[in-house]
């Protein structure tokens, strides 16, 4: 027939024209709700529904292996094909995520996962809703004025059929378990398929996860010396801060070692001079013990004068016998 021929020249040009192919399963979602995922979707990526056998027929006509479509029609429903020129395999999965939405189970519906109620407060008063949670196996009870779970239960098991009012049950309490949407199969891109757990990544997991393994290898990467590009400025960096070290306690005059070791000495010197007798220091040198002395005392005495406006009378005791005691190089190496 003509209309098949159309078909399959219409899925062989969706499929030649982008790098990342892709087979979604659209069942039970509305006409109306599918014309607008894919206006939405339409500025990134190419949407075709059409029979499995005619989307194989394109499908080996653009060169693809048969094998792989037949991974990707794994749990199809209701397939379409997807190709997109922009997008890589994970990019796709994130967007058609988003059309994803719960909807509350009917009577027929298959359970999803396993359907578990928990032990809660359900917030509703109290009325006819605690017979109808209990007669499809909810049980609910009327405490502090209020509808409540009184234990967790496991109401369905994943390959259940809902029945009767289960599904409505479900959904006054928040359990929507039917998920509606474009539900991504599995994608084609490069030659590799790759299936839908492998594209559900928690991106911003993921990011940390790159940043700590790379700051685990840079740290390992310099505690082993490993010279690259990266690691040789802090390995320099690091060399040099020992070798410096080194030249200090070797005393190795150079130009980055004299302002080190010129500070020392004069350390050193001043610590020498505090310990003689005032009558045999020069002008100088007493006049650099007394700088000293005068900052030494005045750091406590700012301190104390910041923590309290208003000081205890043992303190400014305590400052007036600090005060006095100060008479000079005389009374400090007296």
């Amino acid at each position: 027939m003509s209309w098949k021929k159309d078909t399959v020249s219409d899925l062989l040009g969706l499929l030649n024209s982008g790098e990342t192919l892709a087979v979604i399963d659209i069942h039970g979602v509305p006409a109306g709700a599918m014309i607008g995922m894919r206006a939405t979707l339409r500025d990134n990526m190419k949407i075709q529904v059409a029979k499995k056998q005619l989307m194989r027929l394109a499908w080996e006509q653009a060169g693809n292996n048969s094998e792989d479509l037949d991974s990707l029609f794994q749990g199809v429903v209701q397939p379409a094909l997807v190709s997109s020129s922009t997008m890589n395999s994970f990019e796709m999965f994130s967007e058609l995520k988003k059309t994803e939405a719960g909807r509350a189970a009917k009577p027929g519906d298959i359970a999803p996962h396993e359907i578990v109620v928990e032990k809660m407060d359900t917030g509703m008063p109290p009325g006819p809703i605690v017979g109808d949670l209990n007669s499809v196996g909810i049980p609910a009870k009327i405490m502090g004025g209020s509808v409540q779970i009184q234990k967790r239960t496991v109401i369905l098991k994943e390959g259940d059929v809902f029945e009767g009012e289960m599904g409505m049950m479900l959904s006054k309490i928040g359990i929507n378990p039917i998920v509606t949407g474009l539900r991504l199969c599995g994608t084609l891109e490069g030659g590799t398929v790759f299936a839908p757990s492998t594209l559900d990544l928690d991106l911003e997991q993921f990011e940390s996860d790159l940043i700590s393994y790379g700051a685990g290898a840079f740290n390992l990467a310099c505690n082993i010396t490993w010279f690259t590009s990266q690691t040789m400025p802090t390995l320099i960096a690091k060399a040099s801060g020992e070798a410096l070290a080194v030249a200090l306690e070797a005393a190795v005059a150079t130009a980055d070692t004299i302002p080190h070791l010129i500070g020392r000495a004069n350390m050193s010197a001043m610590g020498v001079a505090g310990s003689l007798s005032p009558e045999a220091l020069d002008d100088e040198l007493s006049s650099m013990l007394g700088a000293a002395a005068t900052a030494a005392a005045a750091a406590p005495a700012d301190v104390a004068e910041d923590a309290s406006e208003a000081p205890t009378e043992a303190a400014e005791e305590e400052e007036e016998d600090e005060g006095a005691g100060f008479g000079g190089l005389g009374d400090l190496f007296g």
